[in-house]
Formats: C-alpha cells, structure tokens, sequence
C-alpha cells in the first residue's frame, strides 16, 4: 500500500456529472498556464482516460486509440501530460504502469487492484470512511515525525470475475 493524502472533491467524472467539453476546457486553460498545446491526440488520450472507469495502461488506451493516435505519440502525449500535472502513473506490482486523470480533475478515490487479472477500478468511499483513512495516515505519520500531505489507498485482492 503506497500513501499519498489529498483533499479534494469529485469534479469530473465521465457520465452524466460533467461533459467532455467542459472538462477540455479546464484541461486547455491549465495546459496554456503551463504553455503546452492541448492538441488533438492528447484530447483522445485524455477522452479515453475519462470514459475507462480506471487507470489504463498504455497497452490498453493504444487498443482503443490506434489507429488515431500512433504509439510513439500515445507516449509522448502520457509523457507530457504527466508532466504538465493532468494525468498521474499508478506502478503496480507486475511492472505494469496505468495512468488515470489527476486527482484535480476527477476527485479524491482509491483503487481496488485485482491480482489475477491486473483490472484497477476506482472506488470512492464515505466522508466518514474518509476521515477514519485519514485518522490512520495521520496516526501512522506522526510514528515518524511526518507531515503528510495526500495519500492513495490500493487494495490488492481477486475482482468477482477472478474469484
């Protein structure tokens, strides 16, 4: 279990919460901010990301991408956009790093990690589970004198299809 702690409110979550548009306007602005073009490829990327329900390997967006977006590009668009704080790498323990949007775009959430299949999905808790969560990093930070400042929480085990 890695932990991380932050403190933030679902804002986009594909569905019905907030249309794509919206959230590529928020993603253009904080990309200009940082003087990157949100460019056509790195829109799908961002898309694919939003519409999977977890964080997606490269493997999996290129599936789902090609032939729109070129493997070379997938990877420069996931390198820049880690870079520019829109997407965040999740490194499992078989080597295999899946990328979800950052936390300020989607919300506060954790993930459920199946073993057998290498399947990740979100899973958002109670606010009160929440602050137990948080009772507990904060318990297990000051141990060692630590502040912490966000956490992730990652809960290995077997989805209901590989039971």
């Amino acid at each position: 279990m890695r932990i991380v702690i932050t403190f933030l409110g679902p804002r986009y979550r594909e569905g019905p919460f907030v249309p794509i548009s919206s959230l590529d306007r928020d993603i253009e602005s904080h990309l200009a901010d940082k003087s990157v073009r949100y460019t056509s490829g790195r829109r799908l990327v961002v898309g694919a990301l939003a519409k999977g329900g977890g964080p997606r390997s490269a493997a999996e967006l290129h599936s789902d991408l090609h032939p729109r977006v070129p493997l070379s590009s997938l990877y420069r668009s996931l390198t820049v956009l880690q870079d520019a704080g829109v997407i965040v790498p999740h490194f499992s323990a078989h080597g295999i790093t899946r990328y979800e949007l950052a936390e300020w775009i989607t919300g506060h959430h954790h993930h459920l990690v199946c073993l057998e299949c290498g399947a990740v999905e979100d899973i958002d808790i109670s606010p009160g589970m929440e602050a137990r969560v948080r009772n507990l990093v904060d318990e297990m930070a000051g141990l060692v004198s630590f502040t912490p400042v966000s956490h992730t929480l990652e809960i290995e085990g077997r989805c209901s299809r590989c039971k």
